[in-house]
């Protein structure tokens, strides 16, 4: 018996001509019966010949119309509303056509009267009740299948009664797997005792409450639909992972459009640190984007390749990606190409710090809008390279930014770094001085000081989730290899977003700039480092300093304990988006900024470590160095000099 039902468990779709076949056996079979019941109760002699015509035309009518309805595309077993709604449609035009052919005189009926009526209306009932009926079985039968195959293993519940939920829950009592769907959990008492695919909501009062249910049900798995759900619910998600349940949820991107299979995984230290997603105006930016030339630097990196991914879906006549990397260049490009069908995607490998080499592919493909993503972000690493960070930095920005104002392009927008803020490390200060140029260069535009129609515009962001050198993929490693976890301090903190968030602030920022502006994320609360360790040791089903240590080695160079946003003078205002914000910049003079930066692009030419990082400072006078060897160069601190002052 096992076996038999096995056997049928892997049959996951019935062929769509069978279900046609079926569908008009059983609209034949409702007419048939119709007929010969209602001649019964008005006694009508049966004529053999007008049963073989009605029969006909009944099978053309439910042929022709269960196809233009496409009553039997849909998966059975995922059968909704919506296909039930398909086949009285495809009924009632069945009806209509029987109707017609009446009223010329077919089947033997002289005109349309009472008997007439009575025979069509019947069988638009009972089809419609028989079609229905026989999906319903299909659908029982093979959620009794799964119930009793070996695969069927995780017992599980599904938190939530929402359209999100309830496709969840339609694919879990479909789908051919290790999951058994036995209910909803809710924290809504009101729902408390409803059903829904004839499967009981349950009321989670409180943890105790729901300890019950689980330990009752034999619950081994809980479901979520999304990461609200997830933060709204810490309680019950740490209730899951102390009691090793299963967490998974469905990623968000599959939640869009019409879904019948979904490919569930482990919840994520990222399901838990996103907020809501950043809604932009997708028809500004298509408006400002429309049959223009795009082009990405940096394109093979987390931010460039991302914003590649998303430009592509707006109607951009061209999107030139521009990458030093041959291995990224290659791969952002077969993704686009092929995974995502871009058609007009043209690849270059260029490096932004050869100025010629940035002149000839801007000279050649005129874009309208940059994107500058290229740079250097590795905080320690570039506490050891200073010469390196500025080349990169703030060489390859110059040299972008100037080739954007000569060959007329629209819009430069520059993507930054919280780290430029009161910056403690090389980076940071190199991205600094990389602003500094921007905004001086627009500003001298504005005042017709140089000539010039492009807008600069700078976005400001906060570290990004996952992106290559995040502390995320790190700990993912450390926590495969058993540990220990390193976090530097116990109380730093950083601001976190994912890197779409980052690119939708970035695009937002393409229509919101005019010129010379600075546009700020909110970026919401600071997350401690010490919490995100612990709670991706949780979420691997381990316990923190039991089963992996985490062991604090003490801040790396130019590290800080957190970051900021925005320097004291720069005010910022509201725009037309409630999480972004526009900073007024900082006065620049534009001939001063490009003498002192042309002395450290030369001195950093020379790869001079310390007389590189001296001129950064004069840059950029907040720029004070920490866990750093170049501490030297800040000369005594306040508090020394204080205590010098008392002594």
């Amino acid at each position: 018996m096992n076996a038999t039902i096995l056997k049928f468990s892997k049959f996951k779709i019935l062929n769509r001509y069978i279900v046609w076949g079926f569908d008009m056996i059983i609209s034949l079979s409702s007419l048939l019966l119709s007929f010969l019941f209602i001649n019964y109760l008005l006694n009508v002699t049966l004529a053999i010949g007008l049963i073989w015509q009605l029969l006909l035309v009944g099978a053309i009518a439910t042929g022709v119309w269960t196809v233009i309805f496409r009553v039997h595309d849909g998966v059975i077993r995922h059968t909704t509303t919506v296909e039930m709604f398909r086949i009285v449609k495809a009924m009632f035009f069945k009806s209509l056509t029987l109707l017609l052919f009446s009223s010329f005189g077919f089947f033997g009926f002289s005109q349309i009267s009472f008997h007439v009526y009575s025979i069509i209306i019947g069988d638009f009932f009972i089809s419609v009740v028989l079609l229905i009926l026989w999906r319903i079985m299909v659908q029982s039968f093979y959620h009794y299948v799964l119930q009793h195959t070996e695969k069927a293993v995780l017992n599980t519940l599904v938190y939530g009664t929402g359209e999100d939920s309830l496709k969840i829950a339609s694919f879990l009592r479909g789908v051919n797997g290790k999951y058994r769907m036995l209910g909803f959990i809710s924290r809504h008492p009101k729902r408390n005792r409803y059903r829904i695919y004839d499967t009981p909501i349950y009321y989670g009062a409180d943890i105790e409450s729901i300890d019950k249910l689980v330990r009752s049900l034999s619950i081994d798995c809980m479901m979520f639909a999304n990461s609200d759900d997830l933060k709204k619910n810490d309680d019950l998600l740490n209730y899951g992972l102390e009691n090793k349940l299963s967490m998974r949820i469905v990623p968000a991107s599959e939640m869009t459009g019409e879904h019948t299979e979904f490919q569930l995984r482990s919840i994520q230290i990222e399901d838990l640190l996103g907020r809501d997603e950043i809604k932009i105006d997708l028809d500004e930016i298509h408006r400002v984007l429309h049959d223009k030339i795009v082009m990405v630097t940096g394109a093979a990196g987390s931010i460039g390749s991302e914003l590649c991914r998303q430009l592509i879906h707006f109607d951009i006549k061209q999107l030139v990606v521009v990458d030093f990397s041959e291995t990224g260049v290659y791969n952002i490009d077969m993704e686009l190409r092929c995974d995502l069908n871009a058609k007009n995607v043209f690849s270059v490998i260029a490096d932004v710090r050869n100025r010629e080499r940035v002149e000839t592919v801007i000279k050649r493909t005129h874009p309208n809008i940059i994107f500058h993503a290229a740079a250097y972000k590795h905080v320690p690493l570039m506490e050891s390279y200073p010469c390196e960070a500025v080349i990169d930095n703030v060489l390859g920005t110059k040299n972008v930014a100037d080739m954007a104002l000569k060959y007329h392009v629209d819009k430069f927008v520059m993507i930054s770094t919280d780290k430029a803020v009161k910056p403690s490390n090389v980076m940071g200060a190199t991205k600094r001085v990389a602003e500094t140029y921007v905004q001086s260069l627009g500003k001298a535009e504005q005042d017709g000081k140089v000539e010039g129609k492009t807008a600069f515009v700078t976005t400001r962001f906060g570290n990004v989730l996952g992106s290559n050198g995040s502390v995320i993929p790190l700990f993912r490693k450390q926590i495969e290899k058993g540990g220990p976890v390193t976090v530097t301090h116990q109380d730093i903190i950083r601001y976190f977003m994912s890197i779409p968030e980052a690119c939708r602030l970035v695009l937002e920022a393409v229509y919101l700039g005019t010129g010379n502006d600075l546009f700020i994320f909110d970026m919401g609360e600071p997350v401690k480092i010490d919490y995100l360790a612990r709670k991706m040791i949780e979420l691997s089903g381990l316990r923190p300093d039991i089963d992996i240590k985490i062991v604090y080695t003490g801040l790396r160079p130019g590290e800080k304990l957190y970051e900021e946003l925005l320097y004291q003078k720069e005010n910022t205002l509201p725009t037309n988006h409630s999480k972004i914000f526009h900073a007024k910049s900082i006065n620049y003079e534009y001939d001063k900024v490009s003498e002192l930066v042309d002395r450290l692009i030369s001195t950093a030419m020379d790869f001079d470590k310390v007389e590189t990082v001296k001129i950064i400072k004069a840059i950029v006078p907040d720029y004070k160095s920490q866990n750093s060897v170049y501490e030297k160069l800040d000369g005594p601190k306040e508090s020394e000099t204080k205590n010098k002052q008392n002594k």
